[in-house]
C-alpha cells in the first residue's frame, strides 16, 4: 500500500517538473545588458533604451533589458552572473577579463559634432580665473575631484598623467574626492567648491551644448592636440568602451548580437538616442593593459619588472599560446572582415528596398512611443507637413501635428487617440482630423493608429498612418451646396406644379374684396345712414385681405433661399405652412385629412424650410396617389410622436394603391419617377435633407396591401436652447 502512494506522489511531481519545463521552454528568453551608469540610472535608460529595442527587433526570440549599474555594482554584476552582457569603460573591461574571462565583442564608435570616433580620453580641467593653476606641476596642494576610483576617463587616464610628473593624487592633493557622476563633477569646479576636476572626453561639450555649463568657465590643463581628435583632452587616447559577453552567454547569441550590432543602419533611433555612430570589430586595448601597469592597477598590481626575456623564459608557453592565438584571430578578422563587408552590401541593398517602398507609399506613416515621441516618419509625412525628420523623431507628435482643433481651441492629450491605442491597446480610426503643417496651415486628415506590441505583447507605442483628405472635404462642402440650390430648385418647381392651385386661392379673397368692396359704395351712396351696414363689409374686406396677405406670405416663405444652420423650429408652425400651400387641391378632391400632432414636443431642431419642403413633397406624392381611389376612402394622415433617443417622428400615410416592389427599391434615386411629367428629384432631395438632419426617409405599407406610410424622424429641441433662441 505504502509502496503504491510513493509510486503515485513520484509519477505526479515528474508530471510536475515535465510542464515545469515546458511552461519555462514556451517563455521568451531574458538577455540583460549591464551598462556602466556614469551620468545617473535615468540618463543611461534614456540612452540606452533604443539600442536593446533595436536587438529586440533583429533578434525577435529573445528580449533584451538594460541594466544600469554604479561603478561599484559591476563586479558583483559580472561575478553572479546577473546580467548576460556588458557594456563599461576599457578599464574596467580589462579587469573583467582577467579575472572572470569576459570576452569582448565589439568597440562603440561615438559620436560627436557629426565626427565618429573610437577613441577617447581624459580632461584635466579647472576654472578659467584662476590665474594660479597652469599646469599639472600647480596642481600641487589644491583640492582635486574625479568620478571614481575604476573609471578610466574620469581618473586614471588623468593618474597616469600626474604619475608622469611625480604626483601622487592621493598624497600630493590637499583633498581628493570622487564624485560618482561626471556632472557632478564638472558642477563642483564651476561652484568653486573644488579646485581641480577630471572627466572623460566629450562630457564638457555635451554639457556645454546642453546649456548647462558655458565653456568660457572652463580651463583645460595640459591640453594635448590630435590630428584625427577634435574633442578637448589632457591625456593620451584609448580604445572606446567594448561591449562583452559573459562566459555562460550561448557563442550562437552572442555571435547574433555582433552581428546585429554591426549591421545597425546609421539613421536608426538607436544611433540618435546614444549619439554614436556605431560599433567597429574589437580594437585592441594593449595602451589600457600599459596603463594598468605602469600605475600598478589590478590585474598587475603585484607584477614584478621583468625584463622581455625573462618574462619569454618564464611564460613561454603563453608566449606560443598568444602566437597561435594570433594566427587564429587573424584568420578570424579576416573571415569577419569578409562576412562584414558581406553584411555591408546586403545592408545597402535593405536600405534601398526600404528607401523604395517608403518612397512609393502616398500615405503618410510614422511611430510614437509611450511617451508620446516620434520614432520614425516616412518620405509622405514630410511631403505632406512639411516638418523635417530632425523637427519630428524625439520629439512629442502631438504638441507638434495636432495640439489645437481646427476652430483652434485646444487638443487636450487625455482626448488624443494617439495615446489612448497606446494605453489601451486598443486600434482606433478618426475621419476627420487635421494636422498642423510647419508653415502654420493644417491639412484635414483621415487616420488610424495601432498599438505596437512587443514579444510578450507588451504595448511599445503606436503606428499612425494617414492621409490627406482636404481635396475630399473640399468637394464635400461643394456638393452639400450643390445639394442646397437642387433643393431650392425643387421648392420653385413644386411651387410652379401648384402655381394654378395658388392662383386660385389668391383669386378668391381678391373677388370677395371687390365684390364687398363695390357693394359698399352703393351703400353709402344709396343712404347716408348706412354706416352700419358698410363696417360690416369693410370687415369682410380686411378678412379677406389677410387671407390673401397670409397665401402670400407662406409662398415667399417656402421659397425663401434657406439658411444653412439647424435651429429650434416649431413643428405646428411649419405643418400650417405646407397645409395652407395644398388646403386648396384638399378639398377639391375630397380628401378627408387627418393632423394628430404630439402636444408634448412642439419644439424640434431643424431647417424648418428644408423639413416644410419635405412635408410638402410627401404630402403632395399622398395627394395624387389618392386621386385614383374612390372618394370615400380618400383619407391623408399627418402625425407626430415621440420615439426613443429625444426623436421626434414625423409621418405622412395615406389610403392610396401603395407602391410595387420594384419601385420602392429605386424610390430615392435621382431622376427616378412614376409621374408622367414628374422630374423625379422630389424624394431624392428629401431624403438628402433628411440624412442631413441625422435620419433617413422610410417607407412601410400600415395597412395590407393598401396605402403607404412615408416617416422620418428629427431631434427634439430642449427648453434652454428655445429660450436662447428666442433671446438671440
Amino acid at each position: 500500500m505504502y509502496l503504491k502512494v510513493i509510486s503515485l506522489l513520484f509519477l505526479l511531481f515528474s508530471s510536475f517538473l515535465s510542464c515545469t519545463k515546458i511552461q519555462a521552454a514556451n517563455e521568451t528568453p531574458f538577455v540583460k545588458i549591464g551598462v556602466l551608469s556614469h551620468r545617473g540610472n535615468e540618463k543611461t535608460l534614456k540612452i540606452w533604451n533604443p539600442t536593446a529595442n533595436y536587438l529586440i527587433a533583429k533578434l525577435p526570440q529573445y528580449d533584451f533589458e538594460i541594466v544600469p549599474l554604479k561603478f561599484d555594482q559591476v563586479e558583483s554584476a559580472v561575478k553572479d552572473a546577473t546580467v548576460d552582457f556588458i557594456l563599461v569603460n576599457s578599464g574596467i573591461y580589462v579587469n573583467l577579463e582577467a579575472k572572470y574571462n569576459v570576452t569582448r565583442l565589439a568597440t562603440m564608435i561615438n559620436l560627436r559634432n557629426d565626427t565618429p570616433y573610437s577613441i577617447f580620453g581624459g580632461v584635466i580641467f579647472t576654472r578659467s580665473d584662476r590665474e594660479d593653476i597652469q599646469t599639472l606641476e600647480d596642481t600641487k596642494g589644491k583640492s582635486f575631484m574625479a568620478v571614481d576610483e575604476t573609471s578610466l576617463g574620469g581618473f586614471q587616464m588623468a593618474w597616469r598623467e600626474l604619475n608622469a610628473k611625480d604626483i601622487d593624487p592621493y598624497s600630493d592633493f590637499s583633498r581628493l574626492e570622487f564624485g560618482g557622476i561626471h556632472d557632478d563633477v564638472v558642477m563642483s569646479v564651476i561652484n568653486k567648491k573644488i579646485d581641480v576636476g577630471t572627466v572623460r572626453t566629450d562630457i564638457l561639450e555635451r554639457m556645454s551644448y546642453a546649456g548647462t555649463i558655458d565653456l568660457k568657465q572652463i580651463k583645460i590643463i595640459n591640453p594635448q592636440y590630435h590630428q584625427k581628435f577634435s574633442l578637448m583632452h589632457s591625456t593620451r587616447l584609448y580604445p572606446e568602451w567594448p561591449f562583452s559577453q559573459l562566459p555562460h552567454v550561448d557563442p550562437q547569441l552572442a555571435r547574433q548580437v555582433a552581428v546585429a550590432l554591426f549591421q545597425m543602419p546609421k539613421d536608426d533611433p538607436a544611433l540618435l538616442a546614444g549619439k554614436y555612430a556605431g560599433w567597429s570589430i574589437p580594437l585592441d586595448y594593449h595602451e589600457v593593459h600599459a596603463l594598468f601597469k605602469e600605475l600598478k592597477l589590478p590585474p598587475y598590481a603585484s607584477l614584478a619588472q621583468l625584463t622581455i626575456i625573462e618574462a619569454i623564459k618564464l611564460y613561454w608557453y603563453w608566449v606560443i599560446a598568444s602566437m597561435i592565438a594570433l594566427l587564429g584571430l587573424l584568420s578570424l578578422t579576416s573571415l569577419v572582415v569578409k562576412r562584414n563587408r558581406e553584411l555591408k552590401y546586403r545592408q545597402s541593398r535593405l536600405e534601398r528596398q526600404h528607401q523604395l517602398i517608403n518612397e512609393s507609399v502616398a500615405d503618410g506613416i510614422y511611430g510614437v512611443d509611450l511617451v508620446g515621441n516620434c520614432t520614425f516618419i516616412n518620405k509622405a509625412t514630410v511631403e505632406m507637413t512639411g516638418w523635417t525628420v530632425e523637427d519630428l523623431i524625439g520629439n512629442n507628435q502631438h504638441k507638434i501635428l495636432h495640439h489645437t482643433h481646427e476652430d483652434g481651441t485646444p487638443h487636450l492629450r487625455t482626448d488624443c487617440p494617439v495615446y489612448q491605442s497606446s494605453f489601451d491597446n486598443q486600434p482606433r480610426f478618426v475621419a476627420d482630423d487635421i494636422f498642423w503643417k510647419k508653415d502654420g496651415t493644417y491639412i484635414n486628415v483621415e487616420y488610424s493608429c495601432t498599438p505596437l506590441r512587443g514579444i510578450r505583447g507588451e504595448t511599445r507605442g503606436s503606428v499612425v498612418v494617414f492621409r490627406d483628405i482636404t481635396a475630399r472635404k473640399q468637394a464635400q462642402k461643394h456638393a452639400q451646396e450643390h445639394q442646397s440650390q437642387l433643393a431650392h430648385v425643387g421648392r420653385l418647381s413644386t411651387l410652379g406644379e401648384m402655381a394654378s392651385g395658388i392662383a386660385h386661392e389668391l383669386n378668391q379673397p381678391l373677388t370677395a374684396i371687390s365684390t364687398n368692396a363695390r357693394a359698399c359704395i352703393r351703400l353709402l351712396e344709396s343712404d347716408i345712414h348706412n354706416a352700419e351696414s358698410c363696417a360690416d363689409v369693410m370687415e369682410k374686406i380686411a378678412s379677406q385681405a389677410e387671407r390673401a396677405g397670409g397665401v402670400i406670405q407662406h409662398i415667399r416663405h417656402f421659397a425663401h433661399k434657406e439658411l444653412p444652420n439647424i435651429k429650434p423650429a416649431k413643428i405646428s408652425n411649419m405643418m400650417t405652412v405646407v397645409l395652407d400651400l395644398v388646403e386648396r387641391e384638399i378639398k377639391n378632391k375630397k380628401i378627408i385629412l387627418k393632423l394628430d400632432l404630439d402636444k408634448d414636443v412642439p419644439w424640434v431642431m431643424a431647417q424648418d424650410i428644408q423639413i416644410e419642403q419635405v412635408i410638402l413633397n410627401l404630402v403632395r406624392n399622398a395627394i395624387e396617389s389618392l386621386e385614383s381611389m374612390p372618394k370615400s376612402k380618400r383619407k391623408l394622415i399627418i402625425s407626430t410622436k415621440k420615439i426613443p433617443n429625444n426623436r421626434l417622428e414625423v409621418r405622412v400615410t395615406d389610403t392610396g394603391r401603395g407602391l410595387k416592389k420594384v419601385i420602392r427599391e429605386q424610390l430615392f434615386e435621382p431622376f427616378m419617377t412614376t409621374k408622367e411629367n414628374g422630374m423625379g428629384l422630389g424624394l431624392s432631395i428629401s431624403q438628402g435633407i433628411i440624412e442631413a438632419h441625422g435620419d433617413q426617409i422610410k417607407v412601410e405599407t400600415p395597412i395590407a396591401h393598401s396605402g403607404v406610410s412615408f416617416y422620418f424622424s428629427l431631434l427634439q429641441s430642449s427648453a434652454e436652447e428655445v429660450e436662447k433662441m428666442k433671446y438671440a
